[in-house]
C-alpha cells in the first residue's frame, strides 16, 4: 500500500477526484434508503450527493488543466493512512442514529484529509481549491449535525460531546479492543497446550507471561507503525502503540495469573473462568462502542475463543 507522504500532485488530485465519488454514492444510497421514513434527513442527503458531485467536477477541470486527461485510479483503500469506508448497507441495518453518525465522521474525515492535501502542494491553485473544500466538507458535516439535533427526540438525545466520543472510541477504544482481542484470544492455545502437555502450573504460568509480552509488543509495534494519525484521526501512533500493547499483554496475562495456584485443577478450573469473562467482555465492548448486535459480538468472539481453547486443549493431550 501508498503511503499518503508519497503521493505526487496528480496523485493527490486523483485520489480526491475518487473521493468524492465514492463519497456522492454513499450519500444518495443512506438518502434513498431513508427518504420515507426521514425525509428531511434524506433531503439533506441529497443536496451533499449533488455538492460532492460539483467538488468531484471541479476537480477533475483543475485536474486536465494541470495534467491532461488520464485520471489514474487511485482509490482510498489504496493510501496505508486511511480507514476505508463502510458500505451504505452496513451502516444503515445500524439504525438512522448510526448513519447519521457515519456522515458526520465522513465530511470530517474528508475535511482533514483536503487540509492535509493543502499541506502537501506547492501549486497555489491547487491549493486554495484544496482549502475551499475543506471549508466546504466542514460546513456539510454541520448541517447534518444540526440535522440530527432537531430531530432527534429529547429523550434520545446524546448529553456527551459527540466529537470527543468518537474520538474517544477511534484512539483510545480501538486499538485497546484490537489488543484485548488478540491477546486474550491468541494466548489461549500455547498456555493450555502447555498445561494439560506437564500439568504443570508454573509451566503453564510461564509459557503464558511469555506469549503474551511477546504479543503485547508485537501487536503495540504494529499498532505504532500502521499509519500517523493525520488522515485517519487516529490519533498519535505512540499512544495507540502503548494502548494497543498494554492491551495485549492484559489479554494473555488474564488467564494466565490463575496458574500460580500450585493444585492443577484449581487452576484450570480459574483458568477457564477467567476466559469466559474476558469473551464477554470483549463481546460488551464490541456491542456498546462499535455497535455489534450483541448476540452476533457473542456469536464471534465466544465460539472463536473456544475453538482456539479446545486447540490448545488437544495438542497439549497429545
Amino acid at each position: 500500500m501508498r503511503k499518503f507522504s508519497s503521493l505526487s500532485d496528480q496523485e493527490i488530485l486523483a485520489l480526491a477526484i475518487s473521493n468524492e465519488e465514492e463519497d456522492g454514492r454513499i450519500y444518495a444510497d443512506f438518502a434513498y434508503a431513508i427518504r420515507e421514513n426521514y425525509p428531511d434527513t434524506a433531503k439533506i442527503f441529497t443536496d451533499m450527493t449533488v455538492e460532492e458531485n460539483a467538488h468531484r467536477r471541479t476537480l477533475i477541470d483543475l485536474y486536465t488543466r494541470r495534467f491532461g486527461s488520464h485520471i489514474p485510479l487511485i482509490r482510498r483503500q489504496d493510501i496505508a493512512d486511511f480507514i476505508v469506508r463502510k458500505p451504505a448497507w452496513q451502516v444503515q441495518a445500524l439504525g438512522i442514529e448510526a448513519v447519521r453518525r457515519h456522515a458526520r465522521q465522513m465530511e470530517m474525515d474528508a475535511a482533514r484529509f483536503y487540509r492535509q492535501a493543502a499541506l502537501r502542494t506547492a501549486d497555489a491553485a491547487t491549493r486554495r481549491l484544496l482549502g475551499d473544500l475543506a471549508h466546504a466538507e466542514d460546513q456539510h458535516g454541520q448541517a447534518a449535525s444540526a440535522i440530527e439535533h432537531d430531530r432527534l427526540p429529547n429523550g434520545k438525545r446524546e448529553t456527551e460531546d459527540e466529537g470527543a466520543r468518537r474520538r474517544f472510541v477511534l484512539q483510545i477504544v480501538q486499538p485497546g479492543l484490537v489488543g484485548l482481542m488478540d491477546g486474550s484470544v491468541s494466548t489461549l492455545a500455547p498456555v493450555f497446550a502447555a498445561a494439560f502437555a506437564t500439568h504443570l502450573p508454573w509451566n503453564a504460568f510461564l509459557v503464558g507471561m511469555a506469549a503474551s509480552v511477546g504479543a503485547g509488543i508485537s501487536m503495540g509495534f504494529a499498532e505504532a507503525l500502521s499509519d500517523d494519525g493525520k488522515l485517519s484521526g487516529r490519533g498519535a501512533p505512540l499512544l495507540r502503540g502503548l494502548i494497543c500493547g498494554l492491551m495485549t499483554t492484559a489479554g494473555g496475562i488474564g488467564h494466565t495469573l490463575p496458574f500460580l495456584i500450585n493444585d492443577f485443577s484449581a487452576a484450570m478450573i480459574a483458568a477457564m473462568i477467567v476466559v469466559v469473562v474476558e469473551l464477554f467482555v470483549i463481546s460488551w465492548i464490541r456491542w456498546r462502542y462499535q455497535e455489534t448486535p450483541f448476540g452476533s459480538a457473542v456469536v464471534q468472539i465466544v465460539i472463536g475463543g473456544l475453538l482456539v481453547f479446545v486447540a490448545g486443549v488437544l495438542i497439549g493431550s497429545s
